[in-house]
């Protein structure tokens, strides 16, 4: 039986080895004829941690990895490249946070009665 294979975007790559993907699939509405998007979010295997959040990414069903994962993300030639050209071309030190400007002075408000004044 062939796998489904599914595209979308990563929404999430916080966890090792796993992203979360955002499938949008548009469906026509039974009554009113109008189409809807519908968008679903499926958690997917990657070994490699090779995808970034905003990414467009293929995903396959595949047998479950955990609880959650049925999906795994399928990594094409060119996007195998990309990411080691990427991680290559990554400066290794950070750059230096700019200095704060320095605090304006609070203005001192006036009370609108002095008790004193009487």
């Amino acid at each position: 039986m062939p796998r489904r294979i599914l595209q979308g975007t990563v929404v999430s790559d916080k966890n090792d080895k796993t992203i979360t993907v955002l499938v949008e699939r548009r469906v026509m509405h039974p009554m009113y004829k109008k189409f809807i998007t519908r968008s679903k979010k499926y958690a997917a295997h990657d070994e490699g941690n090779l995808f970034k959040s905003g990414d467009k990414v293929r995903i396959r069903e595949c047998r479950p990895v955990s609880k959650s994962k049925t999906w795994e993300a399928i990594a094409e030639e060119g996007m195998v490249a990309a990411a080691a050209a990427a991680a290559a071309a990554a400066p290794a030190v950070k750059a230096k946070p700019k200095a704060k400007a320095p605090a304006k002075p609070r203005r001192r408000r006036s009370l609108s009665h002095d008790p004193d004044a009487d």
